[in-house]
């Protein structure tokens, strides 16, 4: 396929190591127009906004009795209780520190999976079923927004809890869709660890901040890994607000369905096959990807391929009625 001046293949497969990297976009497709429409993630595009009268204050280092109130409105927000959940700076930086938290190995990902689930697994695996060790795998999962549900979850766990096995699940993107999370299927005695991203649904994947929850133990041994300050004032401050607020995680979920129902039709017009049960993001397959990555490049959209996979473009969800015209142009042709 014609590349952009001066960029290689290997380049180009680059960018299916993960999204959101506009800086190396713009100096690859320098004549794109611009702002780019970054289209490479599965972050909500109507963010959370703090509240007015919100302070934060950076120069102390951040109370304890905070870190915990934060924690607890998270595990509110979960089902779960406090002291099942700890705080860290970004569910990716959990995941990276799985092999130090004490979980029976090996420590098997499913695939197709997150980039990092492979990266920190001894081994990989086409179907998640009971198996010794540990199975690591995202429920929806990214890229692919296979979702499993509630009750085949617990079946799963309760086999694997069996075999003396343990479940790490990646909740990352399940914010949208709160009742295919596990969590309130599970209490202190089940071998099962979840991650949350607060970032992707709330749209501020800048603050860096998620959670790990799992039995006691587990968490004791969090805790001692990030000591007393794992995030920062700001993540404590807007986290706690954000999970407190109803009504703006009410309307933003029935926002993102319809955001995602829209975007449905859209490719849809376009001819592209459309998989995903994720409302923020679709995994189109399309026989020659590569080439609709970097025409829409070309238009200044940022959307995700994936080396490994020629006939894989994901989308991120278009924030507003000019990103969506925007997207339909492209596609055109226009």
């Amino acid at each position: 396929m014609a590349m952009a001046v001066g960029m290689t293949q290997a380049e180009l497969h680059g960018f299916g190591r993960h999204g959101g990297r506009i800086d190396d976009a713009m100096r690859a497709f320098p004549r794109a127009p611009r702002p780019w429409l970054d289209l490479s993630t599965g972050i909500n595009p109507l963010a959370w906004a703090p509240p007015a009268g919100l302070a934060v204050d950076s120069a102390p280092l951040p109370a304890i009795t905070a870190l915990r109130a934060l924690e607890a409105a998270a595990a509110h927000y979960f089902g779960v209780a406090p002291p099942r959940v700890a705080a860290v700076p970004g569910s990716e930086v959990a995941l990276r520190l799985l092999p130090m938290l004490g979980l029976p190995g090996p420590i098997v990902a499913a695939r197709p999976g997150y980039g990092t689930h492979n990266e920190i697994a001894e081994a990989s695996v086409a179907t998640i079923d009971a198996r010794p060790g540990t199975i690591l795998f995202a429920n929806p999962n990214n890229p692919d927004g296979r979702l499993l549900d509630r009750a085949a979850l617990h079946v799963l766990a309760t086999r694997q809890a069996t075999g003396g096995g343990w479940l790490v699940i990646d909740e990352a993107f399940v914010d949208p869709m709160p009742e295919a999370s596990i969590l309130p299927l599970v209490d202190d005695a089940a071998p099962v660890v979840v991650l949350r991203s607060f970032g992707k649904f709330f749209g501020l994947a800048g603050v860096r901040l998620g959670f790990v929850v799992a039995p006691p133990a587990v968490i004791d041994r969090v805790r001692r890994l990030f000591g007393d300050w794992p995030v920062s004032a700001q993540a404590i401050a807007w986290g706690g607000a954000a999970y407190a607020d109803s009504a703006w995680i009410a309307a933003t979920r029935r926002a993102l369905d319809a955001g995602a129902a829209r975007l449905d039709a859209l490719l849809a017009r376009h001819a592209l096959t459309v998989r995903g049960a994720c409302p923020l993001f679709r995994l189109v397959v399309q026989v020659d990807a590569p080439a609709l990555f970097e025409r829409l490049a070309h238009a200044g959209i940022l959307t995700r391929p994936f080396g490994e996979r020629a006939d894989w473009l994901r989308f991120g969800l278009p924030g507003d009625d000019a990103a969506f015209d925007r997207l339909d142009r492209a596609l055109a042709g226009g």
